[in-house]
């Protein structure tokens, strides 16, 4: 599913314009990455959280150069999925 796929989601569900629905996915999506630029975890009870994970220093191996090198420690964005969320998804029967 795309973000189109979703604007037209909502849009149909609530009868809300698609230009207004698109404004506010790509409003949410910009605070979303605003908080976690900041620093800040975003928790949507019922969906999940958005969280910043640290990852520490470590040192890799460039196989086809056959060199050692260090990759600093650094910040990535990650999802953590709320319980009812990972058990719907676990229990949808797939066909």
């Amino acid at each position: 599913m795309t973000k189109a796929d979703i604007v037209n989601e909502i849009a149909r569900n609530t009868g809300i314009e698609k230009v207004t629905v698109q404004k506010t996915v790509e409003a949410f999506m910009e605070s979303v990455k605003d908080s976690m630029v900041a620093g800040n975890n975003v928790y949507l009870r019922g969906f999940g959280s958005f969280i910043v994970k640290k990852r520490a220093k470590k040192t890799a191996r460039n196989i086809s150069k056959n060199t050692t090198i260090i990759i600093p420690a650094h910040n990535i964005p990650a999802f953590k999925p709320a319980k009812t969320f990972i058990t719907k998804v676990k229990s949808h029967d797939k066909k």
